[in-house]
């Protein structure tokens, strides 16, 4: 056992509460409702994790919540500080005013993928679609203007359409490819002890899945490796709904199916962060062995974590709309048993708070 100290416990304050930081070789799922203290308890989590564990950590980070994880606040204890500092944290930002600037490579992503982001069927579209699949886009030899020019230039209808489309579409337009500069991907190879990837920048609304793709398609083609890797997906819905939304929507919610399904044995394990669970697909939910609950009123969404969590006992659900904030209900394999939690202090700057509504002058 690892023993994380996350708080103490609600009902006795001076006791600590405690959970097993080595049973993060689980998918993990955590929740509450917006007001619920959800973010600000995930990043306790988060610090205690990287303070007593060697886990490297992936966050996909939409609403800039973490890119401050390497600041501690001004009353950390000086030893906190210093361990802080020592680790390699590392921020990419996809705002065009940030550095360093979160990209990913265009050729990088599959066959599959590249039709996705540009919308198109393998049946519906499968002159365009062959296009694509015969083209050459190593990365050495792409680039954006040449690539287009050539599409149009190469007398064959199929790719003619194609070049027309993806022109249409800007897709070669959005910021978030390099196009033979490096890609995030690189740096998540490394392993450093976290990576954060703020998404929520981007102008166009399937950039943050795109990225999110090229980076977990990467680590699943490179399974075999074994190299651990917890990936922490804040705000997951947008990212694994029922129903996708788009055709790069459901190619990312088709990817994290897989590793939900397959990913732990090749050690890449998820922590799923939302405010609803049914709003995450079943097929990724129902691969959760961690729970953590915080203040929830939707009887639909209660009722849904108690047929996917059957190990808590249903009194102790039906509680969550009670929680205060900063309470959680931790349980499954990195508690020995359910247990109500008030979540300690954040020792790293927390990112994304509420804005207060100020007073007139």
């Amino acid at each position: 056992m690892i023993p994380l100290t996350i708080g103490s416990k609600a009902d006795a304050p001076d006791r600590p509460a405690v959970i097993d930081g080595s049973r993060f070789n689980r998918h993990t799922f955590w929740c509450g409702q917006s007001g619920s203290g959800k973010t600000y308890a995930l990043g306790v989590v988060l610090e205690q994790l990287l303070l007593g564990t060697d886990l490297p950590v992936a966050v996909l980070d939409p609403n800039a919540d973490f890119v401050h994880l390497a600041e501690t606040r001004d009353d950390v204890e000086p030893d906190l500080r210093e361990r802080f500092a020592g680790l390699d944290i590392r921020v990419f930002h996809s705002s065009t005013a940030q550095e360093p600037q979160l990209h990913a490579r265009y050729v990088d992503l599959s066959v599959r993928s590249q039709a996705a982001v540009g919308r198109l069927d393998p049946i519906g579209d499968e002159e365009e679609y062959n296009a694509l699949l015969h083209l050459d886009k190593s990365s050495n030899a792409f680039d954006r203007d040449a690539f287009l020019r050539a599409l149009a230039a190469s007398g064959d209808p199929a790719r003619q359409r194609l070049g027309r489309r993806i022109d249409n579409l800007e897709i070669l337009e959005w910021p978030l490819w390099s196009f033979g500069r490096s890609s995030v991907v690189d740096t998540v190879d490394e392993r450093p002890r976290v990576v954060v990837l703020d998404v929520g920048g981007f102008s166009h609304p399937s950039e943050p899945q795109a990225a999110a793709l090229c980076v977990l398609e990467h680590l699943w083609e490179h399974r075999m490796e074994r190299r651990p890797l917890l990936i922490v997906i804040d705000e997951a819905h947008n990212f694994c709904p029922p129903v996708p939304r788009s055709s790069v929507e459901a190619q990312l919610t088709e990817q994290l199916i897989q590793i939900a399904a397959e990913g732990r044995k090749f050690g890449l394990w998820l922590f799923l962060s939302t405010q609803r669970p049914t709003k995450i697909h079943p097929n990724v939910l129902s691969q959760c062995d961690n729970l953590g609950l915080m203040r929830m009123n939707s009887p639909r969404d209660l009722a849904e974590i108690a047929d996917v969590f059957g190990f808590v006992p249903v009194a102790m659900l039906e509680e969550s709309p009670t929680f205060r904030k900063g309470e959680a209900l931790f349980a499954g394999a990195f508690s020995d048993e359910p247990q109500l939690v008030r979540v300690g202090r954040r020792l790293t700057v927390e990112g994304g708070s509420d804005l207060a509504v100020l007073a007139a002058g």
